[in-house]
């Protein structure tokens, strides 16, 4: 069959140069023992701003699910956007495949780049990171916003019937398609509305660009995360956290966002999109940029009494 000119590529490639045009540079640090991370950096760090990191999650590379936040957020912070182990050009020949060991890589990479203080955005799988992060190095991270992101999922769920799909096997072939069948079904499961009627070519095309790399690796991630997952074992964080979630999100139901809020305590905040699902970063992204914002400036802590209380916004 004939494949269409790389509409992806094309995309990628203006999304680089978007990424450099907003000030930011394309670095890749050796962190030795096998380890290499890429992440975009300031090209001008600015010591009277504060340092926001912004975790990506399975999917596009972090320029595109990140790529309309810049505008939004780079005037007030120092951005800085890794590739985590195994997505775009991060990768280990340790065995370790936990997000506490993501967590500690991309600790050991902020702190070559001198920043000891900071924030930290986390989408779906990179919330599973920066969770782990804010737990593991609470002198260094700030404030928390975990976006759709089920930190407090249990491996019993899978049984208890939680999720659409419950064999492990058939989640990372949905979260890695290798065919268009199956990013059609990825992107019944990411999006409220999901776009019809899209090329088969253009489908094999993202499949090829962001789909084919470390599929062993990015299934023992998957794997890592749910293995033995018990809530009791989930330690609690200290930072004020806000948790941002889509009411129809069908890959981490929004049952979960309730259990986080409630294991985090006063500290955490709840923000639940209506008409938006597990992608509600893209789908409603004016308002994800304005929750993000208002907590990241402002002073996000909520008092006691609002522990179990959370805002519920509708579509515009």
């Amino acid at each position: 069959m004939a494949r269409c000119l790389s509409f992806t590529g094309s995309a990628d490639w203006l999304y680089r140069s978007f990424f450099s045009y907003s000030g930011l540079r394309s670095v890749r640090t050796d962190l030795e023992e096998g380890t290499i991370m890429h992440c975009w950096v300031p090209k001008s760090h600015k010591k009277s701003k504060p340092n926001l990191l912004l975790v990506h999650g399975f999917g596009a590379n972090a320029m595109w699910q990140y790529g309309d936040l810049l505008s939004h957020l780079m005037p007030r912070f120092n951005i800085y956007v890794p590739d985590l182990l195994f997505f775009g050009d991060s990768t280990t020949t340790r065995p370790e495949r936990s997000e506490a060991f993501q967590a500690q890589c991309v600790m050991r990479l902020m702190a070559a780049y001198g920043v000891e203080k900071m924030s930290l955005v986390g989408i779906s799988y990179g919330g599973f990171v920066g969770y782990s992060m804010a737990a593991q190095f609470p002198e260094a991270v700030e404030k928390v916003v975990l976006c759709c992101t089920g930190v407090c999922l249990e491996e019993k769920d899978l049984r208890d019937g939680l999720f659409e799909v419950s064999d492990l096997d058939e989640v990372a072939n949905i979260l890695m398609p290798q065919s268009p069948e199956k990013l059609r079904e990825l992107m019944k499961f990411a999006f409220v509305r999901p776009v019809k009627g899209v090329p088969s070519c253009f489908l094999s095309d993202y499949i090829d660009v962001f789909c084919t790399d470390h599929v062993k690796q990015k299934k023992e991630l998957i794997q890592a995360l749910i293995k033995e997952r018990q809530l009791s074992n989930i330690p609690k964080i200290v930072q004020p956290t806000l948790i941002i979630w889509g009411e129809q999100d069908k890959i981490f139901p929004v049952e979960l966002s309730h259990r986080l809020q409630m294991h985090i305590g006063e500290k955490a905040r709840l923000v639940i999109i209506k008409n938006a699902g597990h992608a509600v970063n893209i789908e409603k992204p004016k308002k994800f940029a304005k929750h993000l914002k208002s907590f990241l400036v402002a002073n996000p802590v909520p008092s006691s009494s609002h522990q179990n209380k959370y805002l519920f916004w509708s579509s515009p």
